[in-house]
């Protein structure tokens, strides 16, 4: 996705664009001659906070590194991120503060289904681009909106290529699901049940738990009753080690495929030996400090230094929506605007990076860079790639 090389040439004052329809020019907010103005809206001190810093941590290492190199055309970046503590509401009133307060050119890598589809019509009344969010959520690029941008490949789609193929591969004929009683679990099994239907499948069953559960005990008796081979997960964090941690004990020992929800390192971290064996689709790859490739173990060294942490799948997020941003804004010259800068999204390619993402591109009426995916699996206590990319088209 991201060469790191930006243009620098001299900067020049915004261009006034001409809204659709032929309404009255305006100035794009948020741009100047020394500097565009972008706004994140992370969960900072919720449930999900870990995940929020270290992407906040990945965008601030990408800003630097721009600044420092002259900026983007001239102009410096001005990055400003606001905590939601993962709250709907209050990723709006996040929203309103950076849209009409801080005057925002662009939301980047917001962080959450929910947060951002509450987030979005502050954003598009006020022309701001929802640029690269962080969730794997459908919403974010259907329907279409011209404002919209996204990278990460939908939990359906993710469960649609590699449930059947998995199955397919280790000869499971009894597939199950185990999900969380809400629109992400859902959306895990309607793709792994649109995945199984094209190689004549169906799960043979589905027992779900509602959000905050912590015993998983009846569902994993229900999977192991009904002989279950392989068992697909619509968990995140601490429900997929619950329900692994309590299959290992009950000696039920079946295949465990997971959305990237649970590509996290935590999963290792937390759930020890007894978590070796899990798959999960992905893209993006977690950065280990001792990686083979020395340009990420590189940049996994550089984040440690800066931070005093090592680096996580969410991390490399941050710094890839922001390097992938630049990338644009660098080609739009010096008349920056949110049309200039839609002009080249509408005809930008990313190829592979450092992180081993999928070449990704966009188009006029094409807002999801890329559908697809590739598997991963727990092995020696840490993700191990095991697979090329994979579309539903192949």
């Amino acid at each position: 996705m991201k060469n790191l090389t930006l243009y620098t040439a001299a900067a020049a004052s915004a261009l006034t664009l001409a809204l659709a329809g032929g309404a009255a020019l305006a100035q794009s907010q948020g741009v100047s001659k020394a500097e565009i103005v972008l706004g994140s809206i992370q969960d900072l001190s919720g449930p999900i906070a870990g995940f929020g810093k270290q992407t906040r941590n990945g965008l601030l290492l990408r800003v630097d590194e721009i600044n420092e190199q002259g900026g983007i055309n001239g102009r410096k970046i001005k990055l400003i991120v606001e905590d939601s503590a993962y709250d709907p509401k209050k990723a709006v009133l996040a929203a309103q503060k950076l849209v009409n307060q801080d005057k925002i050119f662009a939301m980047v890598a917001h962080i959450g289904t929910a947060q951002n589809n509450a987030a979005m019509p502050v954003q598009f009344e006020k022309n701001v681009l929802n640029f690269f969010p962080l969730t794997a959520a459908r919403e974010m690029y259907e329907p279409f909106h011209r404002l919209k941008y996204s990278f990460a490949v939908p939990y359906y789609e993710q469960m649609r290529i590699m449930a059947p193929k998995l199955a397919k591969e280790k000869g499971a004929k009894k597939v199950c699901t185990i999900y969380q009683d809400d629109e992400f679990g859902l959306e895990v099994v309607r793709g792994a049940e649109a995945g199984l239907k094209t190689i004549g499948m169906e799960l043979a069953e589905k027992t779900s738990y509602k959000r905050g559960a912590t015993d998983f005990s009846s569902q994993v008796a229900r999977m192991k009753a009904a002989g279950c081979e392989m068992v697909v997960l619509g968990t995140i964090i601490r429900e997929t080690i619950g329900t692994i941690a309590e299959s290992r004990k009950t000696a039920f020992s079946p295949l465990f495929l997971g959305s990237s929800a649970s590509y996290t390192d935590l999963i290792h971290k937390l759930g020890g030996p007894a978590m070796n064996g899990l798959y999960a689709a992905m893209g993006t790859q977690h950065p280990y400090l001792d990686e083979a490739s020395q340009p990420l173990r590189f940049w996994a060294n550089k984040y440690k230094t800066k931070f005093n942490e090592d680096p996580t799948v969410f991390s490399a997020y941050g710094y890839l929506i922001m390097d992938a941003f630049a990338q644009a804004a660098a080609k739009t010259g010096a008349n920056l605007s949110t049309d200039s800068f839609i002009k080249v999204m509408d005809s930008m390619s990313y190829p592979a990076d450092m992180f081993g993402s999928a070449p990704s591109t966009f188009g006029p009426k094409k807002r999801l860079g890329s559908d697809a995916s590739r598997l991963s699996q727990i092995v020696d206590g840490r993700w191990k790639v095991i697979s090329d990319y994979v579309s539903p088209a192949n």
